[in-house]
């Protein structure tokens, strides 16, 4: 662990600055490239898209608390909307995290390639759905929640991808639906992160010093430099040309996504 020390903190820097420039959680980033530290440092090649997920959502539930603090402290938070989606998020995540161990094979790899490509087409074109409809009820934020919590659950991602377009089509205002996406985030990180440290509790297989599927190393190391650098990049959102950036990193979405996609053929 300690050659690939610089590693993981480098990372957490990135993944930390990304996060609080972009609005996105870091997960897009983090998972592809511990997939690739875990296979240097010899892994099993079974475990090392789960460990990838796990550690990602364990990093998130951390940076996810400093921003839903700073979202609430500007009063951009629908609590209500929170309260109301959570159980489904919480339901989703845990039912998401179950389901990841035990699909087949290669599953989780491609569903991760296929996430990234429509990740960054989402951030390339700047797409924002047209508000049709207002928030649904308790029974479908429910399903909603559960729909993303699944989906982020097998990604690695606090949900913002997925909540923050939902938030729009039914008419939430942008920064109240970034806000609130936010906090949205730290219930799916935690509830992510204890499904798969319960459903990787008994595997003999995993590396040392990994709690389930959540490699505790790596988890230190990457949180302790992403909580530092997230604030950084929330500050530098408002001087740095965004819309640009958002492009540029699309881009390097699109590349992880094919050196992935490559290395599964």
């Amino acid at each position: 662990m300690i050659t690939y020390l610089p590693y993981y903190l480098a990372l957490g820097l990135a993944s930390g600055f990304v996060a609080g420039l972009l609005g996105v959680g870091g997960g897009l980033v983090l998972v592809p490239i511990l997939v690739w530290l875990f296979a240097l440092q010899g892994f099993d090649p079974a475990h090392t898209m789960l460990l990838a997920l796990a550690t990602s959502l364990a990093v998130i539930s951390f940076t996810a608390i400093s921003s839903m603090r700073a979202h609430h402290a500007h009063g951009a938070v629908n609590w209500v909307m929170v309260r109301r989606i959570t159980p489904g998020i919480i339901g989703g995540t845990l039912l998401g995290a179950w389901l990841a161990d035990r699909l087949p094979g290669q599953f989780l790899h491609y569903f991760f390639v296929a996430f990234l490509f429509y990740a960054a087409t989402q951030m390339l074109l700047n797409f924002k759905p047209a508000p049709h409809r207002e928030l649904p009820g308790s029974t479908g934020l429910t399903l909603a929640g559960s729909i993303i919590g699944v989906v982020s659950s097998w990604v690695g991602i606090g949900g913002g991808t997925l909540s923050v377009p939902f938030m729009l089509w039914c008419n939430s205002k942008l920064h109240q639906a970034i806000a609130t996406s936010a906090a949205i985030g730290l219930p799916i990180a935690m509830a992510g992160t204890l499904g798969y440290i319960a459903s990787g509790w008994n595997v003999t297989t995993l590396p040392a010093y990994s709690a389930g599927y959540v490699y505790l190393p790596a988890l230190a190391a990457v949180a302790s430099t992403s909580i530092l650098t997230a604030p950084l990049g929330a500050r530098m959102a408002h001087r740095l040309p965004v819309a640009i950036l958002k492009r540029i990193f699309s881009i390097l979405l699109y590349a992880l996504g094919i050196k992935m996609g490559i290395a599964l053929i």
